[in-house]
């Protein structure tokens, strides 16, 4: 609901997706009446969901049983207000790509600096060779021993975008905490762990959150710069 250049900022992140060719609808998945109301005043769709889910996923679980008749749904975060639709279509990509072994999409960018590289707070994927996560780590991975490799294999930042398969998803919701999600706060380690595929998309451009009020005069100087 955060004012960004004159508009709350989910209306941001709805015109953001709707302008990926590649999703058939756009809903907003809240268990808030305000936030549902000033959808509903852009002329957004809004779906009121449970307000005892523990995570993010879950609410997503919920909005796939109400929407049973799609085959894959995209969560895109509501602070995402400058997500390219073009990280939207490249995770989507990988199902048409890989097929059935794509159980879960996402997408990470190279990181633009040792900093953030450091930051427990971005997390780090690594791959294998087809573009399938090895591990998601807040930690910096891979660790350079040798500097040299780092020119060759870039680390990588994981974007908060992730699209499941309706099968995987209706399975996933069924799986036990992980030790690993536990240790490392990151509920994607569950998937790994119990065997699941994801898939990443390494997307040319980056999209910052917004977490903090500061962050939203970011964007909003970004969003009167490109008119």
């Amino acid at each position: 609901m955060h004012p960004i250049a004159g508009k709350p900022m989910i209306e941001h992140v709805v015109a953001a997706a709707r302008k990926c060719a590649d999703l058939d609808r756009v809903v907003v998945a809240t268990d808030d009446q305000r936030i549902a109301e000033a959808v509903a005043k852009f002329g957004g769709e809004a779906v009121m969901t449970r307000d005892d889910h523990v995570s993010g996923f879950d609410r997503i679980v919920e909005v796939a049983e109400k929407f049973s008749d799609y085959t894959h749904y995209v969560n895109v975060q509501g602070d995402e207000p400058l997500l390219p639709a073009a990280n939207i279509s490249g995770a989507v990509a990988l199902f048409r790509q890989y097929g059935e072994a794509c159980h879960i999409a996402t997408t990470a960018v190279p990181f633009s600096n040792e900093q953030d590289f450091h930051n427990e707070n971005q997390v780090k994927v690594v791959l294998a060779a087809d573009s399938r996560a090895l591990y998601f780590s807040r930690s910096p991975i891979p660790f350079f021993r040798k500097r040299e490799v780092r020119s060759r294999l870039p680390a990588l930042k994981h974007q908060g975008l992730y699209a499941y398969s309706r099968e995987a998803l209706l399975k996933l919701a069924q799986l036990p905490v992980a030790p690993l999600e536990e240790a490392e706060s990151l509920e994607q380690l569950r998937f790994l762990f119990h065997g699941f595929h994801i898939y990443v998309h390494i997307a040319a451009v980056d999209s910052p959150g917004v977490d903090v009020p500061e962050d939203a005069l970011k964007v909003e100087r970004l969003i009167v710069a490109n008119g």
